[in-house]
């Protein structure tokens, strides 16, 4: 892994409280939304960022989910980055390994941001 400062983009999307239905989107809120859908749109993403946030004890080590997709390290790698960078994980190094969670919070806030209010004799 690089030693270079990554510039985390998305990170404040758990101190959005209103969600998508209840007012229009400004455009940096916007496009910094859009960071993070970004990073989820990609099935290799989508399915990492599920082995992280599915892990009993909350973390997970590189080594464990390489195996599980027909991509070299270094791609894996890559995907883990952008996910990184999009605010949504947060790693560790510990020796040779790099070891991988979800931040606190983040996907409750997207779940609440995508989530309509109920409105009284609304049903579902």
């Amino acid at each position: 892994m690089s030693k270079q400062e990554l510039e985390v983009i998305g990170q404040d999307v758990g101190s959005c409280c209103a969600g998508l239905a209840s007012a229009p989107l400004d455009d940096e809120r916007a496009a910094q939304l859009a960071k993070v859908f970004k990073a989820l749109g990609d099935p290799v993403r989508l399915r990492l960022l599920s082995m992280i946030a599915s892990r009993e004890g909350g973390e997970v080590c590189v080594c464990e989910m390489t195996p599980a997709f027909d991509l070299s390290q270094p791609t894996i790698s890559h995907h883990l980055k952008l996910l990184r960078q999009a605010g949504l994980i947060d790693c560790e190094r510990r020796g040779t390994w790099v070891y991988y969670w979800v931040l606190p919070g983040v996907l409750d806030h997207l779940a609440m941001f995508l989530t309509t209010p109920q409105t009284a004799g609304a049903t579902a």
